[in-house]
């Protein structure tokens, strides 16, 4: 799977779910596991969304700019 397709597509709109949705912790965790196995996510910041998961009005994108867990991701939403 490439970056444009329909999964990726998919995918990319979960892993940016808003936050306070019910479920929406998991729902980007899920996400996060595709990017991780896609290679566009380190095993850290693929972590961060774990912790999250339960939590979610809890952003994983602070986190991960705090622990330094994801520089290329972080640089995929323009932060």
């Amino acid at each position: 799977m490439a970056e444009g397709d329909a999964e990726w597509q998919e995918q990319w709109t979960l892993v940016n779910t808003p936050l306070g949705e019910e479920w929406s912790g998991r729902s980007r965790y899920g996400a996060a596991m595709y990017f991780y196995k896609q290679g566009a996510m380190s095993a850290e910041a693929l972590e961060v969304y774990r912790l999250c998961s339960r939590l979610d009005s809890e952003d994983p994108l602070p986190i991960i700019r705090e622990r330094k867990a994801g520089k290329g991701w972080l640089e995929r939403f323009g932060r």
